[in-house]
């Protein structure tokens, strides 16, 4: 009978290959883009969608701005019973990307508006009367954010919007200092609804306040929140009225990069001191896409940049803000708006009110 013997198992030597953890396979490139575009496409469709119909809206009603459109369009999806699932659901990542990357590019691209040499011929007077108005809406609408106590970063976001230059500022204030998507929207609402109000209610207050056409662009540029909503109150005074009230506007828009460097330095002391200890990185003093503006404002202020060059950039600049407006408005639940009792929405009006007010007394300064 033969015997078959059974040689023992060769076992791997210790410390082989054989033992070592297989590494995972890192994705290629083009997996990536293919997984980024399964999860973002439908929310970024639903933006090429309602960005035309933004702007057809501004056509058939010109007093209503492309940007105002785009924030109500996008409250409304989310409050819809319908749309309201598919924005929570398949659109959210894509509209997310539109309320955070696409309002950076905006901003950056709102450099190209602005012109140092404009600022200055406003003369030196003027441009002190209009820092000294943003100072204060400021530090006035922040007090008011902390006296009706709202939670995390609203105070110092609506006070950002209401008192540079309304969704633009909130976006870029929001970005360094991270603030919590909820401490975003609510104030991009707020904003909004009460820029829509001075397009109706601030014309009506030109005579019985006694302001000429001038005058009242100098009111409207001082006191009005976007840039957008701007232009639709000023025109109603006409084309003198317009065209100060977009300079004085710019100028705010100017005070944007300095008060968000401070905010930044400001986020990174109190990182080193809780957070940055923990190994967590720490957020930038200046952002990217804020240096990025201030060299447009330097490209532009230096360069002649032909109009036709300018009006490309305030197309795509018009798209990018509108697709990124839809995409915070689809973050707001009508119910936060109402939130201790309404509380959001009485801030936003006593700051509106102290900001016009501010406003109207910087005219009258100016007048003297």
């Amino acid at each position: 009978m033969v015997h078959q013997t059974h040689e023992p198992a060769v076992q791997p030597p210790a410390g082989s290959s054989a033992q070592r953890p297989v590494a995972p396979v890192r994705p290629t490139r083009r997996a990536r883009a293919r997984a980024w575009v399964a999860g973002h496409w439908a929310g970024l469709a639903v933006c090429a969608v309602v960005v035309p119909l933004s702007f057809l809206v501004h056509l058939l009603v010109p007093s209503i701005p492309v940007m105002t459109t785009a924030v109500v369009l996008g409250i409304l999806s989310a409050n819809l019973p319908g749309t309201g699932r598919l924005v929570e659901g398949p659109w959210q990542r894509g509209l997310g990307f539109a309320g955070k990357k696409l309002m950076r590019v905006g901003i950056v691209l709102l450099g190209l508006k602005l012109s140092i040499v404009d600022v200055l011929e406003l003369g030196w007077a003027t441009f002190g009367v209009v820092v000294l108005v943003v100072l204060l809406a400021f530090g006035g609408t922040y007090l008011l954010g902390k006296a009706f106590r709202l939670p995390g970063d609203q105070p110092l976001l609506i006070a950002t919007g209401f008192s540079i230059c309304g969704a633009s500022a909130i976006g870029a204030m929001s970005a360094v200092r991270r603030s919590r998507d909820q401490d975003t929207v609510i104030p991009v609402a707020l904003v909004t609804l009460c820029g829509t109000l001075a397009i109706a209610v601030l014309p009506l207050l030109m005579r019985p306040l006694g302001l000429g056409p001038e005058a009242f662009g100098q009111w409207v540029g001082a006191s009005v929140h976007d840039v957008g909503q701007v232009v639709a109150t000023a025109q109603t005074a006409g084309a003198s009225a317009l065209a100060i009230a977009i300079v004085i506007k710019l100028t705010r828009v100017l005070t944007l990069a300095p008060m968000v460097a401070a905010a930044g330095i400001i986020s990174r002391r109190n990182g080193r001191a809780g957070d940055g200890e923990k190994g967590l990185k720490l957020p930038p003093i200046v952002p990217g896409f804020i240096i990025g503006f201030v060299v447009l404002v330097a490209v532009r202020s230096i360069f002649n940049v032909p109009t036709e060059v300018l009006e490309a950039v305030t197309i795509v600049q018009d798209v990018v803000l509108a697709a990124a407006l839809f995409g915070l408005g689809s973050a707001v639940r009508i119910r936060q708006l109402f939130a201790s009792k309404g509380a959001s929405i009485l801030m936003a009006m006593c700051s509106w009110a102290l900001i016009a007010g501010l406003g109207y007394a910087g005219v009258l300064l100016l007048q003297m």
